[in-house]
């Protein structure tokens, strides 16, 4: 089952490139593999090819930021052939206002036409019951829940002097409270049968930084804590979780100014990584050929796909007396200096 945007919106990422995206879910059935003639085929057909196989899928997209790309059809044999899909989308702006089925039933519609079973679920995921909902739905509709992909999100951007504690709550409540109240559904169902995935869609806003969203980069970077954690607590029940960093083009950043040569070609740039470039690495998460992937965060930026660090000690000063602040600035810090992460700027 797909899960993903809450009340607020899904994104697939945000980076310097201005990729945000989408989130999903997915559930596999039977455990096949990386073999034979299967085939995975996203909403748009651009995973014709991939092998890979599970046989029921449900997701949440808060379709306004990305087109669901994620979503994928498994082609085992004319019996089989379909990835079961919940599509889970509140049909909000980009902002979280409003609320529109339309978005959800259309790509309800798109999987059907390609051939794979799906329904439509409009719950939040950003409340605790209705996430619970959204999981239901999949049981309801298919029998048993394998994989969740966690991509709902909003924006507020604002410099942080000027942020406002609502436009700080309502980012973490979609994007952190959103992804754990999705995750904690499914954990129960997966930690019985002794299987299941997910995939959560963070953002190199939080891996690296980026200016005006400390809201987003904060619940970003959790969410890689928050998967870690769950990698670590599920991995004797068979249950993965990874991340994913997406540069994606979606509707969430249309938004972008485009008043200057510059922004115009910095947009164009942007708009050549389409969804359809994520869509393989979280299908092949989800399924069983990543049974040995667990506890990782990966970027994926057009045809590049990044194995991202994780943090760990880089360098250490030791003096037998202790430290003093004094000894620290004349010797300490000056020692420890030449390893110091770049800010963004130099980064990026």
């Amino acid at each position: 089952v797909l899960a993903g945007r809450g009340d607020l919106h899904a994104q697939t990422g945000v980076g310097d490139d201005g990729a945000r995206g989408d989130g999903v879910a997915f559930a596999p059935r039977h455990r096949a593999g990386l073999a034979g003639d299967h085939r995975l085929i996203d909403i748009r057909a651009t995973l014709a090819d991939h092998a890979v196989g599970r046989d029921a899928a449900a997701g949440a997209d808060n379709h306004e930021v990305a087109d669901v790309e994620v979503i994928s059809l498994e082609e085992a044999d004319e019996e089989t052939a379909g990835a079961k899909v919940v599509v889970n989308d509140i049909g909000t702006s980009t902002s979280g206002e409003g609320q529109d089925a339309g978005p959800a039933q259309k790509v309800v519609e798109e999987i059907k036409a390609a051939g794979g079973q799906a329904v439509a679920n409009t719950d939040s995921v950003a409340e605790a019951v209705a996430a619970g909902r959204i999981v239901q739905c999949a049981l309801d509709s298919f029998g048993r829940i394998d994989g969740v992909v966690n991509n709902a999100g909003i924006l507020r951007d604002r410099f942080f002097h000027k942020m406002s504690v609502d436009e700080w709550d309502a980012v973490i409540k979609v994007h952190l409270y959103g992804s754990y109240y999705m995750s904690r559904a499914a954990a129960n169902h997966f930690k019985e049968q002794e299987s299941g995935t997910f995939v959560h869609m963070t953002s190199t806003s939080g891996l690296i930084g980026n200016f005006g969203q400390a809201n987003y980069s904060a619940a970003k970077l959790a969410l890689v804590a928050l998967s870690k954690s769950i990698a670590l607590d599920m991995a004797k029940f068979n249950v993965r979780s990874n991340c994913i960093a997406p540069f994606a083009w979606s509707r969430m950043i249309g938004s972008i100014p485009t008043d200057t040569p510059e922004q115009q070609a910095r947009v164009a740039k942007i708009q050549q990584m389409t969804p359809n470039k994520i869509a393989p690495l979280a299908v092949y998460l989800l399924s069983d050929a990543a049974k040995d992937v667990n506890a990782q965060v990966f970027a994926v930026r057009n045809n590049e796909i990044f194995l991202m660090s994780q943090p760990r000690p880089l360098r250490s000063v030791h003096r037998s007396e202790g430290w003093s602040p004094q000894f620290i600035a004349e010797h300490g810090m000056p020692a420890l200096k030449a390893s110091f992460v770049p800010d963004r700027k130099s980064v990026v």
